[in-house]
């Protein structure tokens, strides 16, 4: 496996077909329409241009798409890509950026495992493949200390989660099952309280009392612990080897078949910049920060920003086993019937890449195309 990396020193949302949950937006974002990204780097003078002129990218402007957010302020991916012209568009729901991939709108976008997961089941296998990972991690379960010294303590309790069914909804119902306690997942009433809150608002909520705590991602985990909130769970530490997907990259299966030689590009762009990342940890989370002032008009103060990027991790490997786990989790908790993941994932152009790289393959967990 090819190594991760901390960004510091060193949704699932209706995951398929339930047409209740098929319209839940992702943990990562806090609203639905795409922005076009002017500050892309211009094309060097005399560059080759490969099968494409342009490659469409989306992504959010969020730490969890930290490789998206550098490698295309800092010309990485232009690079890589010679004369093809990077055009890039932030989204702020997953809904809405499958919805693009769809229509040709973007050709490759950066996105959380629910909303790819969702993409590939509702179009049966035709609108999209995962082709590379991301980035793990940057969850936590956080609480006012007040209130809410240990565990067992969350009982009786209200938590915040994103939504019905996405990613973080889904992780603290199956915590909650571990536990023996019953909560009905679609109203959230039980020996928990799970209050659905969207992030942009979570942080007022606790501070208004309406909530006792929340199982979020960075950064509004490290914004609640700004406000006072304690770290409680990380939720890192739940999975094998402390990994789990939050980011994958996916691609129009239409653009892999006619431009993959474009598609290979930005993989080598993504494998790069996430060294890059590991090689240059202080710049790339200033970078990342100032991407995210020019996209959204603020950049993140120092204690909501160090903490919550030291528990977020850029790898290459999309950690095929625990996008399977995710899917698990739902049907378990009655949010979702059994998807049928066989070929979602596309491995070889990525493998070919870390190949050449001297890096060793990675994984689609029997999930890969034939």
């Amino acid at each position: 496996m090819p190594a991760t990396r901390t960004l510091s020193r060193r949704r699932i949302t209706a995951l398929a077909a339930v047409p209740l949950l098929a319209v839940v937006v992702t943990s990562c974002g806090y609203g639905s329409d795409a922005k076009k990204d002017d500050t892309k780097p211009a094309v060097a003078a005399g560059a080759k241009k490969l099968s494409a002129d342009t490659v469409k990218i989306g992504y959010f402007p969020n730490l969890t798409h930290a490789t998206a957010l550098v490698g295309i302020q800092d010309g990485l991916f232009q690079k890589e890509l010679g004369g093809t012209k990077v055009a890039p568009s932030t989204f702020n729901a997953g809904p809405s950026e499958i919805e693009a991939l769809n229509a040709g709108s973007i050709d490759i976008g950066f996105i959380g495992p629910s909303p790819a997961i969702n993409g590939y089941v509702q179009t049966k296998g035709k609108s999209l493949r995962i082709i590379g990972g991301s980035a793990s991690g940057g969850v936590k379960l956080v609480v006012n200390p007040k209130k809410i010294k240990t565990l067992d303590d969350l009982k009786g309790k209200k938590i915040a989660t994103p939504q019905l069914g996405n990613t973080q909804d889904v992780a603290f119902l199956n915590w909650i099952s571990e536990k023996g306690w019953k909560v009905d997942a679609q109203s959230g009433k039980g020996d928990v309280s799970v209050v659905r809150t969207d992030n942009k608002i979570t942080p007022d909520a606790y501070k208004s009392g309406a909530i006792d705590g929340a199982w979020v991602p960075e950064p509004t985990a490290s914004k609640l612990v700004s406000e006072g909130a304690k770290v409680l769970l990380n939720e890192s530490d739940l999975w094998p080897d402390k990994q789990f997907v939050i980011t994958n990259i996916i691609v129009s299966q239409k653009f892999l078949s006619a431009h993959p030689d474009v598609v290979e590009a930005v993989l080598r762009g993504s494998v790069k910049t996430n060294a890059w990342i590991n090689a240059n940890e202080d710049k790339a989370k200033a970078s990342a920060n100032e991407a995210l002032k020019t996209l959204s008009g603020k950049a993140l103060p120092p204690e909501v920003l160090d903490p919550a990027w030291e528990s977020i991790k850029v790898t290459d490997d999309p950690l095929a086993a625990t996008l399977q786990s995710e899917a698990d989790h739902a049907v378990k908790a009655g949010l979702l019937k059994k998807p049928d993941l066989a070929g979602i994932y596309d491995l070889a152009p990525l493998n070919k890449v870390l190949k050449a790289a001297g890096q060793p393959e990675v994984s689609d967990a029997g999930l890969g195309t034939k």
